[in-house]
Formats: C-alpha cells, sequence, structure tokens
C-alpha cells in the first residue's frame, strides 16, 4: 500500500473532511433542533437559547400529541397505505418490467412509448381529479393505492436488474416444466431482493410522506394522512393551541406544552419511523442503486 504524503494531497484531504463535517452538521442540526425542542417544556423553550441540550426536560408535548385521537387515525391511514401501496407497487412494476424483460414480448416498443410518455406529460389535476372520480376513487381509502401502482421509472429499474440474470436459468426452468408465473416467484423475485429493497424504500417513503392526495382526494378526516394532519396542526395555530390548551387543562401542566413545542414534537414522530426502518434496507439499497453502473 502506497502513502502519499505530499502536502497538497494532506491539505485537500484536511478540506475535504472539513467540508464534509460542516456539511453534516447543517444537514443534522435541524432535526436535532427538533428533537430537543419537542422534549422541552413550552415556557422555557419560548425564553429561548435552547441550542444544542434540552434544558427543561418533559415528555408532556408527546403525551399531549398522542391524546389526540385524529393524529392515532392518521397514523394508522399512513402505516396502511405505506404498507399496501408498497408491496402492491413493488409487486405491480416488477411484474410488468418482468414480461418487458422478455425477448419474445409483442408490442414492446409501443409500451415502451407509453411508458416514456407517461414519465414527461400529464393530463392536468383536473382531468385526473374527474378520472378518479369517475372511478370510484374519490374519498376512497384505494385512491392512494391504485394510482400509486405503476411507475415507469421503477420499471426501468426492474428491468436493468432482470437483464443482468443469465438467460440460461430462465430456460432450464422453462425445460423442467415452469411456468412464466413460477419462474418469476420462485427463481426471479427471490434473486431480486437489491433492487426490490430499493425501489421498496423509494415507495415507502414516497407514501409515508404523502399529503398532497390525502388533502385534494378526500374529505374529512377519515383517511387523512399524519403529514397531513402535521401540515394542518402547522398551518393552523388555532388547532395546536386548542391541543395545547386541552393537554395543559387534564395531565400535562402549566406551561409545558405550546404550539411551538407541540408542533416539534409532531415533526419528529412522522419522521422518526422512516429513520428507524432505514438502516435495516441499507445494504441491499445501495447494492440495488448501483444497478447498471457497472457491466460485467
Amino acid at each position: 500500500m502506497v502513502k502519499d504524503n505530499s502536502l497538497s494531497d494532506r491539505i485537500f484531504n484536511i478540506c475535504n473532511i472539513t467540508f464534509m463535517l460542516i456539511l453534516i452538521v447543517l444537514t443534522l442540526y435541524p432535526f436535532w433542533y427538533s428533537i430537543i425542542g419537542s422534549f422541552n417544556t413550552g415556557t422555557d423553550y419560548a425564553r429561548g437559547g435552547v441550542y444544542l441540550w434540552t434544558r427543561d426536560f418533559t415528555l408532556s408535548n408527546y403525551k399531549a400529541l398522542f391524546s389526540d385521537n385524529a393524529l392515532i387515525k392518521a397514523f394508522g391511514v399512513t402505516i396502511s397505505r405505506t404498507i399496501i401501496g408498497t408491496v402492491t407497487h413493488v409487486l405491480f412494476t416488477s411484474m410488468f418490467a418482468y414480461a418487458f424483460s422478455r425477448p419474445n414480448l409483442k408490442l414492446k416498443n409501443a409500451y415502451a412509448t407509453i411508458g416514456l410518455m407517461s414519465m414527461y406529460l400529464s393530463g392536468g389535476l383536473i382531468p385526473y381529479f374527474i378520472l378518479l372520480n369517475s372511478l370510484g376513487l374519490y374519498n376512497s381509502f384505494l385512491v392512494y393505492i391504485i394510482p400509486a401502482l405503476f411507475s415507469f421509472w421503477n420499471v426501468i429499474l426492474f428491468r436493468s436488474y432482470f437483464a443482468e440474470l443469465p438467460d440460461a436459468l430462465i430456460e432450464s426452468a422453462k425445460i423442467d416444466g415452469a411456468g412464466e408465473y413460477r419462474i418469476f416467484f420462485t427463481m426471479i423475485l427471490p434473486l431480486s431482493k437489491p433492487v426490490m429493497a430499493a425501489i421498496a424504500l423509494f415507495t415507502a417513503v414516497g407514501h409515508w410522506n404523502a399529503y398532497y392526495d390525502s388533502m385534494v382526494y378526500t374529505l374529512g378526516s377519515e383517511l387523512q394522512t399524519v403529514q397531513l394532519y402535521i401540515l394542518k396542526l402547522i398551518q393552523s395555530t388555532e388547532a395546536a393551541l386548542l391541543l395545547a390548551n386541552m393537554s395543559t387543562s387534564t395531565a400535562a401542566g402549566q406551561g409545558a406544552v405550546t404550539t411551538t413545542t407541540l408542533q416539534l414534537a409532531a415533526m419528529v414522530a412522522a419522521s422518526l419511523p422512516i429513520i428507524v426502518i432505514y438502516p435495516f434496507v441499507q445494504k441491499f439499497f445501495i447494492k440495488g442503486m448501483l444497478i447498471g453502473s457497472v457491466k460485467g
């Protein structure tokens, strides 16, 4: 191993490390600031100066937040759409991509043209709204699932991975009498964990962070997602103040909860699940992101 000790390389490494450390701090500090604020009492936080560590620790903000039945219901809707939407999207898109990767598929060029057009062209919000309404999806839980079943961009990722699998593997299975569905579910999917993990993570994050479809295509609070709940809590000071006053009058104690600390607690609570899940899929995610970057 050759170790380069030249002055220019040492200066470059020092500048590079310093820049990366500053970038990491700038990236992580806003989230850290939200965490320490959410665990601080409201009146003490309003005095200012809470920058690096909680000064007056309390769990009242989270107790007040999760005492609201609307938030519990919103979490249930978000968790349900994330799990169902991710599973159905990965399954449906991978099935299409497998068929699209086969050389004997008829009208492949037509499918590719339509898919590429759908990536760059859209009918607009009003025609899309009319379409969903005519299909009976408006104000239905399925409005979160069916429109998100398919993504041609993810089809391209799946197809790139399937193209790297040896054709002899599929041909040998056909010689043994296996059909396309059996080949796909028993051979292709088990070998496609990296790309499935990468696409599943992207899809899950998209479902978890979605609020616009809940705001436009649903009515009331029965189907609202947790992100829409937090958006309303942040935009409507009256709603946050009402929830803070309810918690103060019950168990939190005078001044322990304010609208600001309650909003910070809501943001942390909504972000935490994805942060917890990411380390478990990181290995497959990184491998899946390298699809097509190296040709063997």
